[in-house]
């Protein structure tokens, strides 16, 4: 079964979105896109809260946020207890945050990051392993 992916970002990461979601379906994953739709000027909590509430829910495997920074989609997604949103622009740190902070959203940099870059840090991302032990024990902390 192929996992389930949720997408969102606002109008600065619309542009790096687009190519993700469709490069994600052509990878055999289930892919719902939460918007924006377009570059026009949208706030990035109005997409970063949806697919971090659906990741939450458990009805998606994973999420991919994307905004100019990456820094405002990472900070709203990372306001619901159960999700941990790391925000990536290089495969060493999209390995690092799933293997010692178990993160379940990524957050990229539209302006940032390359779009090549991109798709290696999510390809990263979504085949790594969380590698549990001390840094499970650490994630067990972050819970307020």
């Amino acid at each position: 079964m192929a996992k389930k992916i949720a997408i969102g970002g606002d109008h600065a990461g619309f542009s790096l979105k687009e190519p993700l979601a469709a490069w994600l379906k052509e990878q055999g994953y289930e892919v719902k896109d939460f918007g924006t739709y377009s570059a026009d000027s949208a706030d990035y909590a109005d997409f970063a809260h949806p697919v971090a509430l659906a990741v939450e829910k458990g009805e998606f495997d994973a999420g991919v946020l994307v905004c100019g920074s990456g820094q405002g989609v990472a900070i709203t997604a990372n306001k619901h207890q159960g999700i941990r949103a790391a925000l990536v622009w290089d495969t060493p740190l999209a390995a690092l945050a799933r293997q010692h902070n178990d993160a379940n959203i990524i957050c990229l940099p539209a302006r940032f990051i390359a779009e090549e870059t991109a798709f290696e840090c999510v390809t990263i991302f979504l085949n790594t392993e969380f590698e549990g032990g001390r840094h499970a024990t650490r994630v067990g902390k972050i819970a307020c």
